[in-house]
């Protein structure tokens, strides 16, 4: 709804309507006709609409405001706003709040409220106060619209590949996202190999969504974080009396999976005695809970993924062979952030967008010089780190663009983003000096234009240069050359 409805919500919710009466009419009528007409407006328009009075409790909600949330207004009217709306806004900036403590207007915040559903939905915020003809206080006004379907296209348009949540404009990307259709159709065994938080998981989620299974549960498991024992049991589930304090049976993650995905990462991490467990459920289509002793039939597709390379496990005898050729029907090796830098600005604007959903900021944007600093690190924590550091830079930066100052432990060379110096990692320095050069030779070697692209100022790049040990030509982009 447009702001410009506020003052009409305001003076039907405050009666200020009823006293704007045509002269020569009787009293009684014209204050039933104004009263329905205003109703009439409130329940057509597509925009939620709900007022509360000095107590936070709801005293209006309009149809719009049942659609989007999902709730009635018999279970709305009289609760306070913040046990209907749930959205993140309620325990930190409440823009509904500030309304009614600075008595102005707030246009166009953003902020998801959760549904009756329990899903996040994004919204547009406008609120108002609500005064009587004495200019009394009488509580406030909010209108929202579901911004779902302008995120939805604002994520179409921002990236060039995308398949459900993972976003890309790297061509190393490419690939493996236009297989995802037909990987997920196969129904086959999938190995997803990558590095430490290069979204092995996300990937899988995506082929889940595509499949047949998409209606049954996607159900995760940490190979690596559980010794085997436990491991099994969690897997395979347990009945009454297999060992101490088994008081109960209890279903394990493949029960749990029944029809759907079951994600076993980190695979590599597990023993050869679970591998030769696995490999016999993968064949049989059917496993045996701990003391037990009738197998029980599986339909799960199962989706396994690495932080190590299996083929050098098995090399060294800590991987079983004819488990890899079980689970290695189709392959998906997932790049490195710093393989793919052609897309750290789309997810640096996708965290944005996350987290001013989440915490209920306005932050715009990064600055060309953050965006920058971050071009020239290595990112040893891949894209999960990423995340962390704009999270982080959340802290500091509460609207307009993220700057540097914002970034955690950012130093003037931009060599030294993580809390920790040792986990940069020693290939910092070689993917700086690459990003640099590659920089460099798009702008004809013209300093000043690199420093521009890289969001730095031309003594840094200079400094940089030195140190780095970057060989330049004689002539730059800016030396005429000769006829």
């Amino acid at each position: 709804m447009d702001a410009a409805i506020n003052p009409l919500v305001s003076s039907f919710c405050s009666g200020n309507l009823l006293e704007r009466q045509p002269q020569g009419m009787e009293k009684e009528k014209p204050e039933i006709i104004t009263q329905n007409v205003t109703e009439l407006i409130l329940e057509s328009i597509s925009d939620g609409v709900f007022t509360i009075n000095n107590d936070w409790r709801l005293t209006t909600f309009n149809r719009a405001a049942e659609v989007i949330t999902g709730i009635s207004r018999d279970d709305a009217i009289g609760k306070h706003c913040w046990e209907v709306f749930r959205s993140n806004m309620c325990e930190s900036d409440c823009a509904l709040k500030r309304t009614m403590k600075e008595e102005k207007t707030f246009i166009d915040s953003s902020t998801y409220i959760v549904d009756s559903e329990r899903r996040e939905i994004p919204v547009v915020v406008c609120t108002s106060v609500l005064k009587n003809s004495r200019g009394e206080l009488l509580g406030g006004v909010e209108t929202f619209r579901d911004n779902s379907l302008v995120e939805e296209l604002r994520r179409k348009l921002d990236a060039r590949f995308q398949m459900g949540d993972i976003v890309s404009q790297s061509p190393a990307m490419e690939k493996i996202i236009r297989m995802l259709p037909d990987i997920a159709e196969s129904d086959s065994t999938v190995l997803i190999q990558g590095e430490t938080g290069t979204g092995k998981e996300l990937l899988a989620k995506a082929i889940h969504q595509l499949s047949f299974r998409r209606k049954k549960p996607f159900v995760a498991v940490n190979c690596g974080a559980l010794p085997d024992s436990l491991l099994e049991s969690e897997l395979f589930g347990y009945k009454a009396g297999a060992f101490t304090h088994a008081v109960k049976d209890k279903p394990g993650m493949f029960a749990m999976a029944e029809g759907g995905t079951l994600f076993l990462d980190e695979i590599g991490d597990t023993s050869p005695g679970f591998q030769v467990r696995l490999l016999r459920v993968i064949q049989e289509k059917s496993y045996q809970p701990l003391g037990g002793t009738v197998p029980v039939r599986t339909n799960v597709r199962i989706i396994t993924a690495s932080n190590k390379n299996l083929e050098n496990l098995i090399t060294d005898g800590l991987f079983r062979m004819d488990l890899f050729f079980r689970i290695n029907v189709v392959r998906l090796n997932l790049p490195p952030l710093r393989e793919r830098k052609e897309d750290l600005g789309l997810l640096v604007n996708h965290f944005i967008r996350h987290f001013n959903l989440l915490k209920g900021k306005n932050v715009s944007g990064i600055s060309a010089e953050a965006l920058g600093f971050l071009l020239s690190y290595s990112f040893p924590g891949n894209i999960r780190e990423l995340e962390n550091i704009i999270e982080h830079a959340f802290i500091h930066c509460h609207r307009g663009k993220i700057q540097k100052a914002c970034l955690p432990a950012f130093s003037e060379q931009g060599s030294h983003i993580s809390e920790e110096p040792h986990a940069l990692g020693d290939s910092l320095k070689n993917i700086e000096t690459e990003t640099i050069r590659e920089a460099l030779q798009r702008n004809g070697f013209n300093r000043l234009a690199t420093a521009r692209e890289l969001g730095m100022h031309k003594s840094t790049l200079f400094r940089k240069i030195k140190k780095l040990g970057i060989q330049l030509p004689k002539t730059d982009g800016r030396t005429k050359r000769g006829g």
